[in-house]
């Protein structure tokens, strides 16, 4: 089966004043002044869309939800004077799951240039039903539209493949050179001019109920406005450890795990667990509580990477957080696997590879 054409979404923030008001971050001239939590929303969106194209061919009645973001790798800054497009695209079809790909980009016009904002994965699986007794269908099979689309389906199943990889180095004991970073993180809280960060001081909660109006498909909350929120709170964890200001570079991943039901309770627990020279690592978990109090559970795990900078976006230092628990240890480490994976990539491949730029 072919693949369906790019659905294209264009936000004519240079044309809609009111539009471009609802995207921005602060009212004021700022650099990378786009609010991204709106655009995790649209993103989402677009992404169930494309999905819904092309499995509506074979299944008419059938629904997609989001499993998964496998990354969203931030390459410039979004001015928030320029219209921004998003270009999505199925990368990939399993059994009964498929890949979107989305480019973000501001388009070439008025003097300017097209710019690449951030290249996006998303992880979609196609339902029967959007009730109870919803069952995934079989996907039908398809063969990759020339040369670009066998290098995007490869890559996508390396992004597979490499997630099933950190999760398997997740169960791996420290390595010596691992062991060393932890015992000296540790030792310098024994010391009696100890003034740094600890881990346990970098954690932020918030709390939402859901409402109507959050609804996607029957009785079921929009996931896009869960990732906003997430992203957000997550963002404000990270000024806890960024002195200066930070933006985002990449979105590592986020699992949808079980959906929010319209009038649950929804916690997000930020955590800042690691931090580079001049990047952090945010993880918030939401928890979902039934209306009736009766269930608490996991809804969805989300991961984000920070840099921080100066009011010209260069980048600055930030200080070492300082793990004291054995979770803590454990999600520092897993941070620090992460950064190290991507700066390897980086030395081994560069940009021009990819979309995935290393963190700091």
């Amino acid at each position: 089966m072919a693949l369906p054409d790019d659905r294209v979404l264009a936000l004519p923030l240079s044309s809609d004043p009111s539009l471009r008001r609802r995207f921005m971050l602060l009212d004021e001239d700022l650099p990378a002044n786009v609010r991204f939590g709106l655009v995790l929303e649209v993103l989402d969106k677009v992404a169930e869309e494309c999905a819904l194209d092309f499995v509506r061919r074979v299944h008419p009645q059938a629904r997609v939800v989001t499993a998964a973001i496998d990354n969203i790798y931030v390459r410039s800054a979004a001015d928030v004077h320029r219209d921004l497009v998003f270009r999505a695209r199925v990368n990939f079809v399993g059994r009964t799951s498929l890949e979107v790909g989305i480019r973000v980009e501001h388009p070439e016009g008025g003097g300017l240039p097209a710019v690449h904002i951030a290249s996006c994965y998303f992880t979609m699986v196609a339902r029967t039903t959007a009730g109870a007794g919803a069952e995934s269908v079989v996907l039908p099979a398809f063969e990759p539209d020339g040369p670009l689309g066998d290098r995007r389906w490869e890559r996508a199943i390396a992004r597979r493949e490499g997630y099933r990889k950190q999760l398997d180095q997740a169960l791996e004991p420290p390595s010596r050179e691992e062991y060393g970073l932890l015992a000296a993180l540790h030792a310098a809280q024994d010391r009696a001019d100890f003034r740094g960060l600890v881990a346990r001081d970098c954690v932020t909660s918030g709390w939402e109920r859901t409402y109507p109006e959050h609804e996607n498909v029957p009785s079921k909350i929009f996931g896009g406005h869960l990732i906003r929120q997430a992203y957000e709170q997550s963002a404000i964890c990270a000024e806890q450890v960024a002195p200066h200001r930070p933006v985002i570079v990449a979105v590592n991943r986020i699992n949808f795990v079980q959906p929010v039901r319209m009038g649950d309770k929804l916690q997000f627990l930020s955590r800042a667990v690691y931090s580079g020279r001049t990047s952090v690592c945010v993880e918030t978990d939401i928890i979902r509580v039934s209306r009736d109090r009766s269930q608490t559970h996991l809804s969805n795990s989300c991961v984000f990477t920070f840099a921080n900078v100066d009011d010209d976006l260069r980048l600055q230092p930030v200080p070492p957080i300082h793990p004291t628990t054995y979770a803590e240890d454990a999600r520092y480490l897993a941070a620090h696997r992460r950064h190290a994976a991507q700066r390897t990539w980086k030395a081994t491949r560069g940009r021009s590879g990819g979309a995935e730029p290393a963190e700091r």
